[in-house]
């Protein structure tokens, strides 16, 4: 089996679980690429294939044998090898006859530390059917399968049953045994319009086979034809499909051979909010719901069906069947929940617990208040509307609608509060408080939104941190870092100057002898500083740049954006390589003569001996003129420009002049004029720690 040929993998399983279908075929194709190319096997490409009954790849172009290879294999060193006499010794003997030659026909290894004996053993290389068994049996070891299952009276163990296993080479069955099944080349058609078992002849042809028997193979292929066909019905339709990517992941993880149709609903759910009802669709149903040019829902909705039915209304009365209690339920849940005010529900919070050493929900409503009232204090606003809103904020967690449809909540508090007669803005700051949800969702709109969203999300950080419960690794529970990024976005978007030690430490004294944790303020403080590093991840900005300021612990989010995007553009200058080295080689020489950079002398002028001193220390004073007003305005960019302009005067004075005088005045003046140098960038950044 010497010559190139596909080679095709394919298990053939019930229903595999939909939200994990993408990530097994991605493990699947990624550990079959890892073993073979680790095997020696050389091919061009890999092509990954998942459906809801099958895992398959095919291997474009494989080696059917590995290549040869040579094998040195150390033997004793030469005086050890032979005897006074020149004869070999046991030692040799025992080591030649092992790799089947004589002492004589070894070669001769020599290095610094001495001459081995050696053997280089010509091995041949084993052809692909005789390496794959383990292969796979290693491929599928390694695949993220939390909890296996068994079937039948068999010991083999996978996702879900395996029935059928073809592993082809062109149109050579190969000869592996997996899961109680022999390979051969039997492959499973559609459940409906398919044939139960069919045979393929050639590994080139099992995509086209497989459309044959009704099934899209390609799971990209799969979501991409959804996407087209959703998109032109709507079109037809006059509306706008609403989805996301997952979604279509999903769908594309239940169907295999995709049919798009559309069903409708009764227009009275339409009184129902619209997200309650997107929700029960997206969620439940796995259904695409329809928009209208305002944005608002339509009683036509979209669905992807595994069958092409000769009867499209039969699968459609279907569908419409099945969502109507649904819609139904939600409609019971909304008009019941209306039935009282969230005021009156807010009584009863004192019955739900928020964390077990954290207190009730009513306990955290009350620090959310005070909270708020503080945030809104130190930016100079009224707090009226968000002191309302956060009164309200957790009420809805006592709704039919929340209990039934969690992903709701805050929405349907919104809704609830308008109902109530409550003010618009309290209303909106209501459902504001969560966002945002997840990373690049939108930000809170109002100014009592972003108000009670940050208090959100600092009570839920200082008290988390305050029981001890700090994130570890990639668990995250209380979902701490989203919440940190989320704090920075708002902070830095709204360009909101709070101070963040001064936030931290306002939560914390209002928390009181809740917390255990003594370190809690500065573990948290530290917390949001490390966010900044994927917070400008995100948008292109390298970590060295992110370090380089968090070295100065600006006080607020907008003063460490505005040094970031400052730095960042000084780190592109063409200047800016020999400044990042000045200031490393200045920060060497403080450090070696122990200088204090916060309390340098006054330069004196009169123990200048060089021109480079005088010109050094006139640029020094041309850019700090003006340094002051520029910090306090937060132009960091035009700061770091005007410093750049020190790149000549500083290379002339490392050039001309002896820093290490040995007239110790002379020296100390010297030190400080560089000192002085390096003072300018830290005040905005060490910019010794960039890479450029």
């Amino acid at each position: 089996m010497t010559t190139k040929q596909n080679l095709l993998i394919e298990l053939g399983t019930e229903e595999l679980p939909p939200k994990a279908l993408k990530n097994l075929s991605a493990s699947f194709t990624q550990n079959i690429q890892e073993e073979l190319s680790k095997a020696g096997f050389e091919f061009d490409s890999i092509e990954a294939f998942a459906a809801p009954r099958r895992l398959a790849v095919i291997v474009k172009q494989c080696e059917g044998q590995q290549a040869d290879s040579e094998v040195e294999k150390r033997g004793p060193a030469v005086s050890a090898a032979f005897d006074a006499d020149g004869n070999p010794t046991r030692a040799a003997q025992g080591w030649a006859k092992g790799n089947g030659i004589d002492v004589a026909d070894a070669s001769r290894l020599k290095t610094d530390k001495g001459e081995w004996l050696l053997h280089v053993a010509q091995v041949k290389g084993k052809a692909l059917e005789a390496v794959l068994q383990d292969l796979l049996q290693s491929v599928l070891k390694k695949l993220p399968i939390p909890k296996p299952m068994r079937w039948g009276d068999s010991s083999a163990e996978f996702i879900r049953p395996v029935h059928t296993l073809c592993v082809m080479f062109g149109d050579t069955v190969l000869p592996v045994r997996l899961f109680g099944l022999d390979a051969a080349n039997v492959l499973s058609g559609h459940r409906f319009h398919g044939e139960r078992r069919f045979t393929l002849d050639h590994a080139d042809n099992y995509a086209s086979a497989l459309k044959k028997q009704y099934v899209v193979a390609n799971y990209d292929e799969r979501v991409s034809t959804i996407e087209k066909g959703l998109l032109a019905r709507a079109k037809e339709l006059g509306l706008s499909p609403d989805y996301d990517q997952s979604l279509l992941e999903e769908i594309s993880s239940l169907v295999e051979w995709p049919v798009i149709l559309d069903a409708k609903f009764g227009e009275e759910f339409l009184d129902v909010p619209k997200e309650a009802l997107i929700y029960t669709m997206k969620d439940d149903q796995k259904y695409v719901p329809l928009l209208d040019h305002d944005g608002q829902l339509s009683s036509t909705f979209l669905f992807v069906s595994n069958i092409e039915s000769k009867d499209p209304i039969q699968v459609i009365e279907g569908n419409q069947k099945v969502i109507r209690p649904r819609l139904a339920d939600a409609k019971f849940f909304f008009e019941t929940d209306k039935k009282t005010t969230l005021a009156k529900k807010a009584e009863r919070l004192s019955t739900v617990l928020f964390q077990k050493d954290l207190g009730t929900v009513a306990d955290k409503t009350n620090r959310l208040i005070a909270i708020s009232q503080s945030i809104a204090a130190s930016l100079g606003v009224s707090d009226t509307h968000v002191s309302r809103a956060a009164e309200l904020s957790k009420a809805d967690l006592l709704c039919e609608m929340v209990m039934e449809f969690p992903s709701v909540q805050g929405i349907m508090g919104h809704h609830y509060a308008i109902h109530d007669g409550e003010s618009a803005e309290t209303a909106l700051a209501i459902e504001e408080q969560y966002l945002p949800r997840f990373a690049g969702d939108k930000l809170p709109s109002s100014e009592a939104g972003y108000i009670l969203s940050l208090a959100e999300k600092l009570d839920t950080l200082v008290g988390i941190f305050g029981i001890g419960k700090l994130p570890k690794g990639d668990k995250d529970p209380f979902a701490l870092r989203r919440s940190a990024i989320g704090i920075l976005r708002i902070l830095v978007e709204y360009k909101l100057s709070l101070n963040l030690v001064d936030l931290v430490n306002a939560v914390v004294v209002i928390y009181g002898n809740k917390l255990s944790n003594r370190d809690t303020a500065e573990q948290v403080n530290t917390f949001l500083l490390d966010r900044f590093k994927p917070f400008y991840q995100d948008q292109g900005i390298s970590g060295d740049v992110v370090s380089a300021v968090m070295t100065q612990k600006p006080a607020t989010a907008v003063d460490f954006n505005s040094r970031v995007h400052a730095v960042n553009q000084f780190k592109a200058l063409e200047s800016a390589s020999d400044l990042v080295a000045a200031n490393k080689r200045v920060g060497n020489i403080l450090n070696k003569n122990n200088v204090d950079i916060s309390a340098l002398p006054d330069i004196k002028t009169n123990l200048f001996e060089e021109t480079a001193e005088t010109a050094l220390f006139e640029a020094l004073k041309a850019a700090q003129s003006d340094s002051e007003r520029l910090i306090a305005n937060l132009d960091y960019t035009e700061l770091l420009s005007a410093l750049s302009v020190l790149k000549t005067p500083l290379n002339a004075f490392f050039d001309d002049v002896m820093i290490m005088a040995e007239d110790e005045k002379v020296k100390a003046n010297r030190v400080a004029l560089v000192g002085k140098a390096r003072q300018l960038f830290l005040s905005v950044a060490d910019v010794s720690l960039l890479s450029v």
